[in-house]
């Protein structure tokens, strides 16, 4: 369909417009190994789409012939192009006749997790620009020297996942910092957990830091010129430590959360852990400390957090309506009397309130309950609450995305919901849902969209473009890892009334095959098929006009099939 209508099916025929080749790294992930393992990579099979659950509105482009030609050149080939686009239509469908999609790892139709491609743990949400910016540990699996899946440990996590949404469901890609050890900018650090994110203009340009602990001894930070860097690391060395005042008796020196405030003063939060089991109920290891106006020191002290009720770790900060509201995880020490008493649960999300942001806060409401009660297995909770376009919305993860992987080992995946409030206008209990959020907005399609900006997608991997990506892990990013069955897809796509008349996709690589463009649902009839036939090293730009301009919201649907080819991005234009 296009714009409502039935059309023709045509073949898009490539033009060479060719890019300078970037460097990008090789290999697949740990991450792509295993999902090799639990069989979600598609393949040749002899019919069917797999993804019963589909939305009713899923709609691409119709693709129509080349339009370089002249007139004249135009009347004398048409009989013959007619009858090979024909001719190579009837050959796209016999090839992905026998194509299954692959097997997605959330219900098409379903927003949560976030993204798929990568686990990503304790996120922290930046809202800059327009965009969702979400930061996340980047836990990655661990295997014995048998194939077994080992536990997480979060030992050798030294990356932070950066993905970013103008809607909240269509989300890029923009890759791995590489935050930590030998490998990242804190050449000091081991360890990457627990992000931050805050941004401040600095004699008159945005600059953007971002603070994680290595492991539960510190707090370190990075800076850059953009929500995704590159981050390097300006003090080579911890920003709080267990040698900065008060801090050597915090049990975990982790999980730091940053307050910007109005007046443009900083604050970070952060500490937990439970010293010894008689002090389950006040465990006095939450700080609080002023940030000097370089984002990269402290002004003054920290200074504790008191009274808060059975902490166990995960700092939290919001501002709302002129209230500082502190939230945190509850630990799993909880007796029956006192879960009465407070009215909250082991491991749950809880806030406390002041109307000053170094406190003292007095405790307010639960929040969010442990990912267990929703969605079956539990474990740490972490969360972010954040607010986008006049919503407040919360960050945490789960573990719904390793066990549709078959997985069981502790690996996290970053879900988002609405937040409740009560009466008062105070956050209040939540749910955690598998749906997720309504889209905010539509899609433009008329911007250059990356290839890895991603609704849903199955059987494919990401990876870094060019040498500022290759060299600190986020940036550009492109599509590859694709074969028989891989596909992607966004949600929303809005080409307004007069609608779109092209469409652009920038394609690289030494592989063959195709691309099956579908509307409405990926099982929908197709309205048109890139054909990829060895386009080379360097980008090579496919473009095809549609008989008929396309209009109204749609969503779209890409089905792949061959291999050794890599997408960049796409465009419609009018």
């Amino acid at each position: 369909m296009c714009g409502g209508k039935p059309a023709g099916i045509f073949i898009i025929h490539i033009m060479m417009k060719h890019l300078d080749l970037k460097k990008i790294r090789k290999g697949t992930s740990l991450f792509m190994a295993a999902l090799l393992a639990a069989g979600l990579l598609g393949g040749c099979t002899s019919g069917g789409t797999g993804n019963e659950k589909e939305p009713a509105d899923l709609s691409g482009a119709e693709q129509g012939g080349e339009a370089a030609e002249t007139e004249a050149a135009q009347t004398e080939a048409g009989a013959d192009v007619g009858a090979t686009n024909e001719k190579e239509t009837e050959e796209m469908e016999e090839l992905f006749k026998n194509i299954k999609p692959a097997k997605a790892v959330k219900e098409i139709g379903d927003h949560n997790p976030v993204m798929t491609q990568r686990f990503g743990a304790d996120p922290y949400a930046l809202v800059y620009d327009g965009r969702v910016y979400l930061y996340m540990t980047g836990d990655d699996p661990m295997y014995e020297a048998d194939g077994t899946l080992k536990e997480n440990n979060y030992s050798n996590i030294y990356t932070i996942n950066v993905i970013s949404s103008a809607d909240l469901v269509n989300w890029t890609d923009h890759g791995t910092v590489y935050a930590a050890s030998d490998k990242g900018q804190a050449t000091w650090g081991a360890n990457s957990w627990a992000p931050a994110a805050a941004y401040k203009n600095i004699n008159g340009k945005d600059k953007f830091f971002l603070y994680f602990a290595n492991n539960g001894n510190g707090i370190a930070v990075l800076e850059g010129d953009t929500p995704y860097g590159p981050f390097t690391d300006p003090i080579n060395g911890p920003l709080i430590s267990r040698k900065t005042p008060t801090c050597a008796e915090v049990a975990w020196l982790f999980d730091p959360a940053v307050l910007m405030d109005d007046d443009g003063s900083a604050y970070i939060y952060f500490g937990g852990g439970v010293p010894t089991p008689d002090m389950a109920s006040n465990p006095g290891t939450a700080r609080v400390a002023k940030l000097g106006a370089d984002m990269i020191s402290l002004d003054g002290d920290p200074i504790p957090i008191e009274n808060v009720k059975y902490l166990f770790e995960d700092s939290g900060i919001n501002k709302i309506g002129g209230t500082y509201y502190y939230s945190y995880c509850s630990n799993f020490s909880m007796t029956d009397e006192a879960v009465k008493e407070l009215g909250f649960e082991n491991g749950e999300i809880i806030t406390m309130r002041s109307d000053n942001p170094m406190g003292p806060f007095e405790l307010a409401n639960p929040v969010l309950k442990n990912p267990g009660f929703f969605f079956g297995k539990g474990g740490n909770n972490h969360h972010c609450m954040f607010e986008f376009n006049g919503t407040y919305y919360i960050a945490y993860h789960s573990r719904i995305l390793e066990e549709k992987m078959g997985m069981d080992g502790g690996y996290r995946s970053t879900n988002i919901d609405v937040i409740n409030f009560n009466e008062n206008g105070e956050p209040a209990k939540s749910k955690g849902t598998r749906e997720g959020v309504a889209q905010v907005g539509n899609l433009n399609p008329y911007d250059t969209v990356s290839a890895v900006t991603l609704g849903n997608a199955a059987g494919i991997n990401t990876v870094q473009y060019g040498e500022t990506a290759v060299k600190y892990g986020s940036g550009d990013m492109i599509l590859t890892g694709i074969t028989d069955g891989s596909w992607t897809g966004v949600y929303g796509a809005d080409f307004g009334s007069e609608g779109a008349k092209t469409l652009k996709i920038k394609v690289r690589g030494n592989g063959t095959g195709a691309i099956r463009v579908s509307l409405d649902k990926l099982s929908s009839s197709a309205v048109g098929y890139v054909k990829i036939d060895k386009p080379g090293n360097d980008f090579a730009e496919v473009s095809v006009t549609f008989d008929e301009a396309i209009t109204g919201v749609h969503n779209v649907y890409f089905l792949y099939a061959g291999q050794d080819y890599e997408l960049l991005e796409w465009k419609f234009e009018k």
